[in-house]
């Protein structure tokens, strides 16, 4: 009797299977994407599950730290880096598929204070006094020797002349928003970060901009790793939709793309 029982459940849950094949797949992807994307991430992430009920779970770092992870065999299925040298790496081990890289957007790499900071706005070019700006006070950004906020940092005050006076008073942080945020708490008197990280931190302001020439172009490229499930060429078409556009402009990123549906 147990026995008959025990194969009518399986012919049951056999047929409900069959009927609904979604319950027999995993409907979970895996996004590494960089600090600086992640309120633009989460907000396309819950436009995308409403959309196809499938689920999105992101992992925010350095982009140095992601493809260190994906390299390790950490399972995801997206990777969006904050500069082409990460990306490079992971695609020169053979970690993403052919044919998915797509340079998406661009920023603009800003210098910052805590907002009740005295500092007004300054013009940064040729051989500006960094230190002089900082006072007594520390100056946050991601680890210059992997972080690519970290970089582009070290590449602009290098061309500007500013790099060997005020290497000394960094604070290097883990990625951009730690950065961001030490700012904000009044812990470093400076921080270079991107545009789009001011956008959602209320602590901290803009006192000037970087000429675009004085680093390497800003630019997130991103790419389906080679083991992403099926369902990730659909996410990723996402992130290049008109929707994405929208978003990532609401955020202050540059679209890169020309946008699909």
């Amino acid at each position: 009797m147990q026995k008959a029982i025990r194969t009518l459940f399986a012919a049951l849950v056999a047929a409900l299977l069959a009927a609904h094949p979604a319950a027999a797949q995993d409907k979970t992807l895996t996004v590494f994407a960089a600090a600086s994307m992640k309120n633009a991430i989460d907000d396309l992430n819950a436009i995308f599950t409403g959309k196809t009920k499938i689920k999105v779970v992101s992992s925010y770092a350095a982009s140095s730290a992601l493809a260190k992870q994906i390299e390790a065999g950490a399972p995801a299925d997206v990777f969006a880096s904050a500069d082409l040298e990460w990306m490079d790496y992971v695609q020169q081990k053979k970690l993403i598929q052919n044919g998915t890289r797509t340079s998406l957007l661009g920023n603009r790499l800003v210098l910052i204070a805590p907002k009740d900071s005295k500092l007004g706005n300054v013009t940064i070019g040729r051989g500006f006094d960094l230190v002089k700006l900082a006072g007594d006070g520390r100056i946050a950004t991601g680890d210059v020797r992997a972080v690519p906020v970290g970089k582009y940092a070290k590449a602009a005050l290098e061309k500007l002349g500013s790099w060997s006076a005020a290497e000394s008073k960094f604070a290097m942080a883990e990625n951009v928003r730690a950065a961001l945020t030490l700012v904000a708490r009044g812990e470093a008197a400076l921080g270079i970060v991107y545009e789009t990280d001011t956008k959602v931190e209320p602590g901290v302001k803009i006192i000037g901009h970087f000429p675009a020439d004085s680093h390497p172009a800003i630019t997130y490229p991103v790419a389906l790793t080679a083991t992403a499930k099926p369902e990730a060429k659909g996410y990723l078409d996402f992130l290049r939709s008109a929707t994405g556009q929208v978003l990532f402009e609401r955020y202050g990123f540059t679209y890169l793309l020309k946008p699909g549906p």
